[in-house]
């Protein structure tokens, strides 16, 4: 998620089957065919065999790097309670992801009525989080490929996905709303896809595990190497050169710092529908002001045209973009500043290009397969901001 300025443009190397393409914002769907819980035999996970057991191995194996969440592993084992109390079978939709049938309505009612009687905040968070995040689990078992979240047998595109490793004095964390978690078209898996999990952090909102580890990182960075690529409208956002700049000039020991490989700058992309950023983005304020007692969260701001990334996935408004293009256009501008020049981010840049290519071509080829149209209007208006 980022707000840029059309000054430079980004491009990539794309060929399209049609001029005119387009993707929806959505999980990709297929005939709404159900699939029961006892379906899906996981690749890799010996000790799922009733169907529901989330191992570390399994959570890690999607892209995760935290411990196996507690709140999950929870409402996974009520989800199979309430299978066996009901007496009814979980089924799933085409998207895998919600919970359908005489099941789904009662989990529905259950789920709402558990919601509801949470006084507290931000235990309704973990538990909204923990849920839409065990049901993603629990639908795409032994479906999706757990590397690049496409259809196993047939759109799996790992191995045309080349890994590039990204300089250590660089960090990325992918701050994902669970409702993108799994999403086939989602471009935020593509940075830990190619920069590796080290490089390029998952964290999902509302995940207490996961938000202990990016905040625990961000602690030992120190304030002045966090920033968030977010465009804040209350607070006036920097470019790259001036906030890294800023932050080198300000930091005597900086170049020695960057030289060891010592205390990365931490970027922070904010990974969701643009109706979702807005709560993610305020959650990383109210952790900002806990941990060092200010709110002010420096956001950056990319210089960079419309990318074709409006084509895969239609943004509310031309000066913003999906997540792999802002960590493009973001290693794109590092790499023109003298203190960066020399680590190679050119290739990283090329790598995550090339891998935003690959998916292109694979949900195009889904929906062809399909039967369906790959064109559809764009979502555009000068007045959303």
């Amino acid at each position: 998620m980022l707000s840029v300025s059309a000054t430079r443009p980004l491009t990539f190397k794309i060929s399209l089957p049609s001029p005119a393409f387009s993707l929806r914002t959505h999980m990709e769907s297929t005939p709404r065919t159900h699939f029961t819980s006892a379906s899906h035999s996981p690749q890799t996970n010996p000790d799922t065999s009733d169907g529901f057991t989330i191992t570390l191995q399994e959570w890690q194996g999607w892209g995760a790097v935290s411990p196996l969440p507690a709140k999950v592993v929870e409402i996974v084992k009520d989800l199979k309670l309430l299978e066996k109390t009901t007496e009814v079978q979980m089924s799933f939709s085409g998207h895998r992801g919600k919970l359908e049938g005489d099941f789904g309505m009662q989990e529905n009612k259950k789920h709402r009525a558990t919601y509801q009687a949470l006084g507290d905040s931000e235990k309704k968070l973990q538990f909204f989080s923990a849920r839409q995040i065990a049901c993603r689990l629990l639908g795409s078992r032994g479906y999706l490929c757990q590397k690049c979240w496409l259809p196993l047998e047939e759109d799996c595109m790992c191995s045309k996905v080349k890994p590039s490793s990204l300089w250590r004095g660089i960090r990325f964390w992918l701050y994902m709303h669970p409702k993108d978690f799994l999403r086939q078209n989602n471009t935020g898996k593509l940075l830990w896809q190619v920069l590796g999990v080290e490089s390029a952090t998952l964290c999902l909102y509302g995940i207490a595990e996961d938000e202990e580890i990016m905040w625990n990182a961000c602690k030992i960075a120190g304030k002045d190497k966090v920033f968030c690529l977010y465009p804040n409208k209350n607070v006036a956002t920097k470019s790259v050169q001036d906030a890294v700049c800023q932050e080198i000039s300000a930091d005597p020991e900086c170049n020695t710092t960057m030289a060891n490989e010592y205390k990365p700058l931490n970027f922070i992309l904010i990974d969701g529908t643009w109706s979702n950023s807005a709560a993610m983005f305020n959650r990383l304020k109210e952790k900002t002001k806990s941990v060092w007692g200010v709110e002010d969260l420096p956001c950056i701001s990319l210089s960079a045209g419309v990318s074709t990334m409006h084509k895969l996935r239609p943004q509310p408004s031309w000066d913003r973009t999906c997540t792999a293009a802002a960590a493009i256009g973001l290693l794109s501008e590092l790499q023109v500043l003298p203190h960066f020049s020399s680590y190679g981010l050119d290739k990283q840049n090329e790598a995550l290009e090339n891998a935003v290519d690959v998916l292109l071509e694979a949900l195009t080829a889904r929906r062809l397969r399909m039967g369906r149209s790959i064109t559809r209007r764009l979502r555009h208006s000068s007045n959303i901001c």
